[in-house]
C-alpha cells in the first residue's frame, strides 16, 4: 500500500504540472494580446499608472531574482544533505509544526520487521505518550533494545551530570517502566531481547527499516534537549549517508559480549564470552532504597529464580518522570 500510494502521488503531480504548463501555453497568446493592445495604451496617456506598473514590474523581477539566487545558494547544502542522507532535522527547541513534519515522516514509513534501540533508559521511546515511534515499535516483530546499566558506573556518571532533581533513582524509575512496557510487547508475542551497556551514554539511536533517528548524550542536558536528525539509507550508494555508520554503532555494541542479555522471565542479567556461551547469571538488583550495590555482579547459581528486584507495580508510588 505505501509503493502503491507513492506511485499514485508522483502520477498525480506529474499531471498537474503537465496541466499548469499546457495552461501557461494556451494563455500566452491572449496574455500579450491584452497588453499591448488593451494595457499599454491606457499606460501610455497616464503617468500614475505607468509608475505604478514600472514598481510593480521591478518587485517582480527583483522577487525573482532573489528567489533563484537562494535556489542556487543552497544548492550546495541541498547535495551536501543528500550525500549525508540526511531526509529530517529538529532543534529540540521547535514547536508543534516541526513536530507534524516528523510525524508526518513516522507515517510514512512502512512497517519495519526489525526495531533496534540504542537509549538511556528508553522512558521517551516506550513509556511518554507523546513518543512518536511507539507505534511504529509496536508494529515490529523483533525489537533489540540496549539501555545503560543501573547498577553500572555509567548511569552515575549520567545521574551526576544532569540537573539535580534527576537522581539515579529517578533513572532507577525509568529503566523500570521500560522493561514493563516492553515484558508487555512480549506478551502480544514480539521477539523482544534487552541488553545492558555499562558506559555513559553518548548517542541515542532508533533503527526502524531504512531509516535511523539519532541523538547525542550530552554531558549535563537531558536527551529530549537535543537536536534529532534522521537519516535514510540508500539503496543505490549502501556507502553514502550516515545510516549505516550509525547502525553499525548499534550493531558493535550488541555484539559486545561485555554486555550482557536481560531475562525477562527470571530478572537475571546473562553474562557470555565471545562464542555466544552462557558463563554466569546474576540478579538484576537495583538499588530501590538507595543501599549499595555491586558494580560487577557475582555469579549467581540459576537453579531457582528470585522474585523480581526491578519490576514491581507502578501503583507502589512509582510515578516515571518525562527524562532521557
Amino acid at each position: 500500500m505505501h509503493s502503491l500510494w507513492l506511485s499514485l502521488r508522483q502520477i498525480l503531480s506529474h499531471g498537474v504540472i503537465t496541466l499548469l504548463a499546457v495552461a501557461v501555453a494556451f494563455s500566452l497568446p491572449q496574455a500579450a494580446s491584452y497588453i499591448l493592445n488593451q494595457w499599454w495604451p491606457k499606460v501610455e496617456g497616464d503617468a500614475s499608472l505607468l509608475l505604478a506598473t514600472e514598481l510593480g514590474l521591478a518587485f517582480v523581477l527583483a522577487l525573482l531574482f532573489n528567489l533563484a539566487k537562494i535556489a542556487w545558494d543552497n544548492r550546495q547544502k541541498v547535495v551536501t544533505a543528500k550525500l549525508a542522507s540526511l531526509v529530517y532535522a529538529r532543534n529540540a527547541a521547535t514547536g508543534w509544526l516541526s513536530r507534524r513534519r516528523e510525524r508526518a515522516l513516522v507515517k510514512r514509513l512502512p512497517a519495519a520487521r526489525d526495531a533496534f534501540i540504542l537509549s538511556v533508559t528508553g522512558h521517551d521511546s516506550f513509556v511518554d505518550r507523546c513518543s512518536l515511534v511507539r507505534e511504529a515499535l509496536e508494529k515490529a516483530y523483533e525489537i533489540r533494545v540496549m539501555l545503560v546499566n543501573p547498577v553500572g558506573k555509567g548511569l552515575r556518571k549520567r545521574a551526576d551530570s544532569l540537573p539535580p532533581e534527576i537522581t539515579v533513582l529517578t533513572l532507577h524509575t525509568e529503566i523500570e517502566a521500560s522493561i514493563g512496557y516492553l515484558s508487555g510487547l512480549r506478551r502480544f508475542g514480539k521477539k523482544v531481547k534487552l541488553k545492558f551497556y555499562d558506559e555513559e551514554p553518548f548517542w541515542k539511536l532508533i533503527v526502524l527499516g531504512d531509516y535511523v533517528w539519532v541523538q547525542h548524550c550530552h554531558s549535563g542536558f537531558e536527551v529530549r534537549q537535543q537536536p534529532e536528525y534522521v537519516f535514510a539509507l540508500q539503496h543505490g550508494e549502501p556507502r553514502h549517508g550516515l545510516f549505516v555508520p550509525f547502525y553499525m554503532v548499534f550493531l558493535n555494541q550488541w555484539n559486545d559480549a561485555r554486555n550482557p542479555e536481560y531475562d525477562f522471565d527470571t530478572n537475571e542479567l546473562v553474562y557470555r564470552d565471545a562464542s555466544g556461551k552462557e558463563v554466569q547469571r546474576a540478579f538484576l538488583g537495583v538499588p530501590i532504597n538507595g543501599a549499595p550495590a555491586p558494580l560487577s555482579p557475582p555469579p549467581a547459581p540459576a537453579t531457582k529464580a528470585a522474585p523480581a528486584a526491578l519490576l514491581r507495580p507502578l501503583g507502589e508510588g512509582l510515578t516515571p518522570r518525562s527524562g532521557p
